[in-house]
């Protein structure tokens, strides 16, 4: 038998988080108090975006990074929503378009000027309108340009072109509320997570499960596809209550390679990968603490590095893209952590502690870029291509700006599978819902008309057999 070392040799086993000083985390901030299960947070190398509370609809409000402090109580607001904003992204290609999802059914993609926000912004580059319910989650492809996921309570998930603006695709496979989605690298495979127990691998562009699990024992609630190992790690609760992560295997799903618990608390456990270093950070909705462990191919598969502990809890999280990351420190991520109770945005930064002030290519390899591999119709259209990499050594490089095209929407109706989806919008505003009341009864009315013309016709034509059977007798 031979003998394994409890002790696991790894560059990551004395990484430690770092909290910005006080100057530098976003101060004033009326965080949302909603208690849908999501970050709230989104982040890029110019702005953070925060959902924040507000009456009479759903606003956002987006800040450079670079302007930290106290806010000012009147900071202009991203509030074109009628509903709570539940999620929100960053393009990945182009850093001033973002995408907010809300309540009210619709999906919006606003653009950003240079320097932030100097005025409430009402007006979206986009409005997309698909879902009959609302929407709890967004998701960019992280390929190509222009293709946006969506997932409503309506247990649909809709593709958008936003080359066109409008839904090329419904994945209709699911039978309750979505709880997740995660891509591969490349793009042609999407992991979903779902209220009815249930762990999906889909093909997107045809909506084909190619692989599902029924977790009975591990109820998952977060999925995230591990780079390229095609490997799939969950985080949910086992059978007992305990907070638990499971790997599987994205080519058969009928059992998790390994379990592990994690603890008994009761809060959600958010997954972060980062496919550069293979570490997969672990962080509890209401915890204050960020665990984090390294992914390998081998067994034990799943090694425990180290944690994070702070007393204060985290409503959500949002994550730096690589390219945001200061190398010269030595930091491999960043987390903007949401404090509700004090309002605050705190800065993290993991950190590899080394000596040598020369940049370190062992822990920088080459990354995904700010530039995407393909188009919305190259993708459609069935070609697949790795993410577009860039160096980290001389400092990020901006390359040629992706630029956000508005299409010019001229249909009506919004067809997909055979389904206009405008259909079973649901009305925005009292006027929007008084307009539909009226147009109904008018329908109702013509209806009921129509119904009693054909009624009447109907018993026209019966008397009128009725008399032909009676003549044919007496003419034989």
């Amino acid at each position: 038998m031979s003998w394994r070392p409890t002790y696991r040799s790894s560059k990551f086993r004395n990484v430690y988080g770092k909290v910005a000083n006080r100057e530098h985390c976003f101060d004033g901030i009326p965080i949302t108090k909603n208690v849908h299960d999501n970050h709230f947070c989104t982040v890029n190398s110019k702005f953070v975006a925060v959902v924040t509370e507000s009456a009479g609809g759903g606003a956002f409000i987006v800040m450079p990074v670079s302007q930290s402090g106290r806010l000012d109580s009147h900071h202009p607001k991203v509030c074109g929503h009628n509903g709570n904003v539940l999620d929100i992204k960053w393009n990945p290609f182009c850093e001033n378009i973002i995408a907010s999802c809300s309540e009210d059914t619709s999906v919006r993609v606003w653009e950003i000027p240079e320097g932030g926000l100097r005025r409430n912004m009402t007006e979206a580059v986009l409005e997309l309108y698909g879902h009959s319910r609302r929407v709890g989650l967004i998701e960019w492809h992280p390929t190509s340009s222009g293709i946006l996921f969506s997932a409503g309570y309506d247990y649909k998930i809709l593709i958008w072109n936003l080359e066109i603006g409008e839904p090329v695709k419904m994945i209709d496979c699911h039978t309750d509320v979505i709880l997740s989605m995660s891509f591969n690298t490349d793009g042609s495979l999407l992991a979903t997570s779902c209220k009815d127990k249930k762990l999906r691998v889909i093909e997107p562009r045809s909506g084909r499960v190619l692989q599902q699990a029924s977790c009975k024992n591990h109820r998952v609630n977060r999925v995230v596809f591990l780079g390229n190992m095609k490997r799939l790690l969950t985080t949910g609760v086992s059978r007992w209550n305990t907070r638990q992560i499971a790997l599987w295997d994205q080519e058969d799903l009928s059992m998790p390679i390994v379990e592990e618990d994690i603890d008994g608390l009761s809060g959600l456990l958010f997954p972060f990968y980062d496919a550069d270093t293979h570490m997969l950070y672990l962080a509890g909705k209401g915890d204050g603490n960020i665990r984090y462990f390294e992914i390998t191919t081998e067994k034990p598969y799943i090694q425990y590095l180290m944690e994070f502990r702070s007393p204060a809890p985290q409503k959500g999280l949002g994550v730096m893209p690589k390219h945001g990351l200061d190398v010269a420190a030595c930091e491999v991520y960043r987390f903007y952590k949401l404090v509700t109770l004090k309002g605050l945005i705190e800065p993290i930064s993991m950190i590899v502690p080394r000596r040598s002030d020369t940049y370190q290519e062992d822990i920088y390899p080459m990354t995904a870029g700010t530039e995407p591999a393909l188009s919305a119709s190259e993708w459609l259209s069935g070609i697949d291509r790795d993410p577009v990499l860039m160096s980290l050594k001389d400092g990020y490089q901006r390359p040629n700006q992706v630029v956000f095209k508005v299409p010019v929407k001229e249909k009506k109706s919004v067809v997909v599978n055979g389904i206009d989806l405008l259909e079973n919008v649901p009305p925005r505003t009292e006027n929007e819902l008084l307009r539909m009341f009226f147009r109904q009864q008018d329908e109702l009315r013509r209806l009921k008309e129509e119904l009693t013309t054909k009624d009447i016709r109907i018993r026209q034509l019966e008397l009128e057999l009725n008399n032909l059977k009676n003549v044919s007798p007496n003419n034989a």
